[in-house]
């Protein structure tokens, strides 16, 4: 048996363990993706940027100060959210001036991904500052990518509009869109859109991903019209993830 081989390898990734770190660079945003469920999907470098950055801007700070908590970090968190986004920003771009880190951070996922960040992101990039981000969890890609649906060309919607007519309207102009779409939707509408997916795209596989990476996790496939009559029959609790594939051919 050849050890020699085994034990250079293991040598490399002892060397590149024991390499330092860079540290982070003053007067950067991080966006810092966070778990969507499962605490174990945060990234070690996500850790990293929470323990070594100045201050943490989070959507809420009693969420993500939780989060911290658990995994023994303490810093400062400062408080930012839709109603507040605006005006929070420019705090966030005068500590970024003074060469401070600060970690942004959702209450899940991704920011700036149908969540908060995105007003900030901008206003750093228009006020020449320095944008990073730390990728990891996000409920869109873990459905996609778990569905079987095509994923080489798709369309991201987020949240469709609570009113019906200004739904209605965004379901049907989106008709035409190629690929597979993706929706966010929570318990409390999930009938709704079903009822109009089973209107407006009666034939084309649809998807329901709820409660991604947590202890009830769930994937439900069929044609809108079936899952409509699934949810109508049972208690429906968690967030959703709603993908419809393509027109079949």
């Amino acid at each position: 048996m050849n050890f020699g081989r085994g034990c250079g390898t293991l040598g490399k990734l002892t060397e590149i363990k024991q390499t330092p770190l860079p540290p982070l660079t003053p007067g950067t945003l991080y966006l810092v993706a966070t778990p969507i469920g499962n605490l174990e999907d945060i990234t070690l470098r996500a850790l990293r940027v929470l323990k070594e950055c100045d201050v943490v801007a989070a959507e809420d700070t009693r969420h993500s100060g939780q989060l911290l908590k658990h995994f023994g970090i303490s810093k400062p968190l400062l408080s930012y959210f839709q109603f507040n986004e605006a005006r929070r920003s420019e705090e966030i771009l005068e500590r970024l001036r003074r060469g401070e880190t600060v970690a942004l951070v959702t209450d899940a996922g991704s920011p700036g991904i149908s969540d908060p960040g995105q007003r900030v992101v901008s206003a750093a990039h228009a006020a020449g500052l320095r944008v990073e981000a730390v990728p990891g969890p996000c409920a869109l890609v873990a459905a996609l990518t778990a569905s079987g649906l095509p994923a080489d060309e798709f369309h991201f919607v987020g949240f469709l509009p609570h009113k019906s007519g200004q739904r209605r309207r965004q379901l049907e102009r989106l008709r035409t869109v190629p690929g597979t779409l993706v929706f966010y939707e929570s318990p409390y509408r999930i009938v709704k859109l079903l009822e109009e997916l089973t209107d407006l795209y009666p034939t084309r596989k649809t998807l329901l991903a709820r409660e991604l990476t947590k202890k009830f996790e769930e994937f439900r496939a069929g044609l809108a019209g079936q899952l409509l009559e699934e949810m109508r029959a049972r208690s429906v609790r968690g967030e959703f993830v709603v993908l419809v594939g393509p027109e079949p051919e």
